[in-house]
């Protein structure tokens, strides 16, 4: 298995329960700007390399998700921002070019030191 990014969670902003109810998670690197903090779980990025693509697996913590579909600018988002639109959505095709989708199931909770990776098989 490869490990594609990995990083844990540092803060979590004040509306994040809101968007976890509607089946969105949204991610930022700690270099995210202080009037998305609210609604962004913010994260230190640990390990990076290779693009995301559909197939590959989304580890929150103990919870493991399929990527069913990838955004045409969700890869640099994630790699250049560590800015992640996640989607429990069951979307095979991302409706905005940032997004990532996955399934539609109900989202884990996120908690300070909540571990962010995604895999591939090999």
């Amino acid at each position: 298995m490869t490990v594609l990014y990995s990083s844990t969670v540092t803060e979590i902003g004040e509306l994040v329960p809101t968007f976890v109810a509607e089946g969105m998670l949204v991610f930022f690197g700690e270099g995210a700007p202080e009037e998305l903090k609210t609604f962004c779980i913010i994260h230190r990025v640990e390990h990076k390399e290779g693009q995301v693509k559909p197939g590959d697996r989304v580890s929150i913590d103990d919870h493991s998700f399929e990527v069913l579909a990838v955004g045409s600018v969700a890869n640099d988002n994630l790699y250049n921002l560590g800015h992640l639109n996640l989607k429990a959505d069951g979307n095979n095709e991302a409706d905005l070019p940032g997004d990532v989708c996955i399934a539609q199931v109900e989202l884990p909770e996120i908690t300070i030191g909540t571990k962010l990776e995604i895999t591939r098989s090999n």
